[in-house]
Parts: C-alpha cells; sequence; structure tokens
C-alpha cells in the first residue's frame, strides 16, 4: 500500500485522458484525497515527474478490451454533447428576456475586445447562471483603450465642469511663453486630461523643452534625427551580429496586448520593430529585453490620440497620413528612451535592477502588512516569482492599458517615478488584494491569483486611490530607513 501510495503525482491523482484502466485488487482501489500542494517544494515535487517516458509502458491500447471500452464512452460522450446541445438552444431566449431589462447606461461599448469579452462571460453564464449572477456586481463593461482618459468604471460622465476647469488650466501653462514645469507636475499627478496629454507627456519626459518658441525647432531635428538612425542602422538587421536581436523583437511583437486590434495592424507592427530594434543597437549594454516592448504602447497610443478622436482601439492607421505616422514613431521612440533612461539597469546583465526592487518590496511589505508577508512565507512563495514581471513591465500585464496610461501621467509627474514611486505602487497594489490572498491556502493557489489578478473593470478611480496609498507608503519610508528596515 505504501509503495502505491508513493507513486508518481499524475497516477495518483488523474486518470491519463483515455487511458485504460486495469482491474486492481479492492485495497488498491480504496480512492485517495487529492491534496492541493500546499508549498512551492511539494509544488515542484509533485510535478516534477509528471510526464515520466514510462507511464504508459504499462497500457495496451492495441487490445480488444481497451478498444471496447473507448468506444462505449465515445458513444456516450456524443450522446451527451447532442443533450447538452438541444439545451443550449432554448436557454439564450430567456437570456435575451432578462438582458432587454438593464438600463441603458449599462450597455456594452462597441468593440472587438468587449465583444469577445461578453461572448466569454455570457457563455458562462449559460453554463451557471445562477454563481454569476450573485457573484459578480452589475456594471458597465469599458473598452480597454477607448476614452482613456476620462472612462471611470462606475461609469461617470466623462467630463464635469471640475474637469473642465483643470482642462482651462492645463492649457494655459502650456501656452505660456515658458511653461512652468514644477507647476505642471503638481496639475498632472491626478491625471492628465486626454486634450493635453501628448504636449504633456512631451514636456515632462524631457523631450520637449519649456521654451514655447524652440518646441517646433526641436520636434523637427529629433524627428529627423530618428529617422536618420533608420536609414544608418534598420538595414543591418539582416546581419549577422543582429540577427538575433531583430528575431526576438518580431516574435514578440505579435504578443504586445493581442486583445487589442490596434497593435495586431501589420503597419503598427512595422513600427514597433524599427523602435526596438533602434533603441536595442544604440543601447548595446542592455539591447533587447522582453517587456521593453510594452513600454512602447503607452506612448505610441497618446501620440496617436493627438490626430484621432474616435475609438482608438480599432483605428485603422492607414487613414493617416505619412507625416502623421513618423511623427508619433519618432515621438514614441524618444520618450521610450528617456523613460528607459532611468531603469536601464532593470535591462542590463541579470537584470540587477529588478532584483534590487523585488528585495526591496518583499522588506517594504514585512512591515507593512506582516500578516501578508508571512502568509507568503508559510507557504514559501517568493517574491521574484510574481513581482519580477511587476517591475519588468512596470505593471502593464496587470492593468488594463487605460489604467496604465492614467498610471503614467502620475509616474511622470513624480521625481523617479518609472524607477523609485513604483516600488511603492507595487506594494499598495499587493496590499490592495490581502483578504483574497490571505483566503488562498497553497502555493499553487496564491500564484494563481497574483498572476491573474481582476482589474479588467479598473478605471480612474481604482488608479487614483492606489496611488493615494502609495503616496502615503512614500511618505512613512522613504525618508525613514528606520522604518523601512527591521
Amino acid at each position: 500500500m505504501a509503495a502505491e501510495n508513493s507513486k508518481q503525482f499524475w497516477k495518483r491523482s488523474a486518470k491519463l485522458p483515455g487511458s485504460f484502466i486495469k482491474e486492481r485488487s479492492k485495497v488498491n482501489t480504496v480512492p485517495l484525497k487529492s491534496k492541493k500542494a500546499s508549498s512551492f517544494h511539494e509544488f515542484a515535487r509533485n510535478t516534477s515527474d509528471a510526464w515520466d517516458i514510462g507511464d504508459d509502458e504499462e497500457e495496451d491500447f492495441s487490445s480488444p478490451a481497451f478498444q471496447t471500452v473507448n468506444s462505449k464512452v465515445a458513444l456516450a460522450t456524443a450522446a451527451q454533447v447532442l443533450e447538452n446541445h438541444s439545451k443550449l438552444r432554448v436557454k439564450p431566449e430567456r437570456s435575451q428576456s432578462t438582458t432587454s431589462d438593464v438600463p441603458a447606461s449599462y450597455k456594452v461599448i462597441k468593440s472587438s475586445s468587449d465583444a469577445q469579452l461578453s461572448r466569454n462571460s455570457s457563455d458562462t453564464c449559460l453554463r451557471n447562471p445562477l454563481h454569476k449572477q450573485q457573484s459578480l456586481p452589475l456594471r458597465p463593461i469599458i473598452p480597454l483603450v477607448a476614452r482613456i482618459s476620462d472612462q471611470n468604471a462606475s461609469g461617470a460622465p466623462p467630463m464635469t465642469v471640475r474637469e473642465k476647469t483643470r482642462l482651462e488650466k492645463f492649457r494655459q501653462l502650456l501656452s505660456s511663453h515658458n511653461t512652468d514645469l514644477d507647476e505642471l507636475r503638481k496639475c498632472s499627478w491626478p491625471g492628465v486630461p486626454r486634450e493635453v496629454r501628448p504636449v504633456t507627456w512631451r514636456l515632462l519626459s524631457g523631450y520637449l523643452p519649456a521654451n514655447t518658441e524652440r518646441r517646433k525647432l526641436t520636434l523637427q531635428r529629433k524627428r529627423e534625427e530618428y529617422f536618420g538612425f533608420i536609414e544608418q542602422y534598420y538595414d543591418s538587421r539582416n546581419e549577422e551580429h543582429h540577427q538575433d536581436t531583430y528575431r526576438q523583437i518580431h516574435i514578440d511583437i505579435p504578443r504586445t496586448n493581442p486583445l487589442i486590434p490596434l497593435f495586431q495592424q501589420p503597419l503598427v507592427q512595422e513600427i514597433f520593430e524599427r523602435i526596438l530594434f533602434i533603441w536595442a543597437i544604440r543601447h548595446p549594454a542592455s539591447g533587447y529585453v522582453q517587456g521593453i516592448n510594452d513600454l512602447v504602447t503607452p506612448f505610441f497610443v497618446v501620440f496617436l490620440s493627438e490626430y484621432v478622436e474616435e475609438d482608438v482601439e480599432n483605428f485603422d492607421v492607414t487613414n493617416l497620413s505619412q507625416d502623421m505616422l513618423r511623427s508619433i514613431e519618432a515621438d514614441s521612440f524618444w520618450c521610450m528612451s528617456k523613460l528607459l533612461d532611468g531603469i536601464q539597469d532593470n535591462y542590463t546583465f541579470a537584470q540587477p535592477g529588478i532584483q534590487k526592487k523585488v528585495k526591496a518590496l518583499e522588506e517594504l511589505v514585512s512591515r507593512i502588512d506582516e500578516q501578508v508577508h508571512n502568509h507568503f512565507r508559510r507557504y514559501e512563495v517568493e517574491y521574484l516569482q510574481f513581482a519580477f514581471r511587476w517591475m519588468n513591465n512596470l505593471l502593464m500585464r496587470e492593468l488594463p492599458l487605460r489604467c496604465t496610461i492614467r498610471l503614467w501621467d502620475t509616474y511622470q509627474s513624480e521625481p523617479e517615478g518609472f524607477s523609485h514611486f513604483h516600488l511603492y505602487v507595487c506594494a499598495a497594489f499587493l496590499i490592495k488584494w490581502r483578504k483574497e490572498i490571505l483566503d488562498e491556502e497553497d502555493f499553487q493557489g496564491l500564484l494563481m491569483l497574483l498572476q491573474n489578478l481582476p482589474t479588467i473593470h479598473w478605471g480612474n478611480e481604482e488608479i487614483g486611490l492606489l496611488l493615494a496609498e502609495a503616496y502615503r507608503l512614500k511618505y512613512m519610508f522613504a525618508d525613514a530607513p528606520n522604518h523601512y528596515r527591521r
């Protein structure tokens, strides 16, 4: 019996799909209790030999008995599928009648990604309608990109009197002969209005000068300089010493925001390839590293919105002139370069910047919320296993793109926002989910939660609260090393 219980994880807790179950003695047929891996070491031990090459050696797949069992299973499965389809054909009528009662303000915003999300959610509701109706509150579905600056999770009006006043103040600052950058940062911290975000980001990133008379010439010179790099270096992508870099970029680009149609357009992907390749060969200390491709997208969307008033998410960039596309591409390159100048140690060999930041996050959380920290230690969850991506991609994989853009308004307003303030945002983001974290009582469940946090409905309100908590933590710990360390 002891020998039977010590068999590999897959043999003990699950049958291989389609495998023939041999007759065993009654002693061996006692069902074993399935148990989730409670720690990392147990999880690794149980799954290390999951695909043992000898697993199927005992099976005789050509035996008549195996073929008989398979035919019976196939017939039963086919009958079940037909029955399920017949039931589902009746249920949509009821679902249509229920959705007609939803108020007009909760209508789904039409975009291809939302359509996919709504199809998935409606199918799930049909399978288990009672559970979903009880667990999820009724709230509007927000597009991933459209109305980036003013779409809130609460469905608030897009432009209030207060927002109009703020917009007017921005316009006055930006039109002055020498823009007061300190005042611009102060105004930008709680968010930048969509209408003035492109020029504000150029100024805050250091790409544009504060003097209005110099801006036009600076833009012209920097854009020409970028396309000079294209003419000089881009053809070298096929040379042997650059082939690996270009190949990795070419592979990663289609994976960038795959749910947003804008980034799946061939012309947009070509723009991203040029931006990333030129940056990589001009920064040989780091070169291209996976994750940098994500950092182009907020700049590209913001500078695209300068020419597009409609739904950015589904906009066809071939409708823009060549000059507009060249301006968007060059500005995205230079602003991304300014950002990466401050966090380049995140992407050099062995990525020491990320290692340090993850360690700092661990120390910070141990001071902020010892219960959560001890919960991770109990189940052997290492911060590097989930926070590496938070630092490498600046939380872009954890938040919708509209939230990332709002977050970057503040990052560009903060001194060392991307390199320093981001640490406190990550700490606040982690503690935001403390209840869900403490409810998970095994290693596997914790990692699944931390890698799939439910932020799809987040908007400006949630990001504002997150930033406020991050600022509080920074105020308490950044200048108080005795508080920071044990």
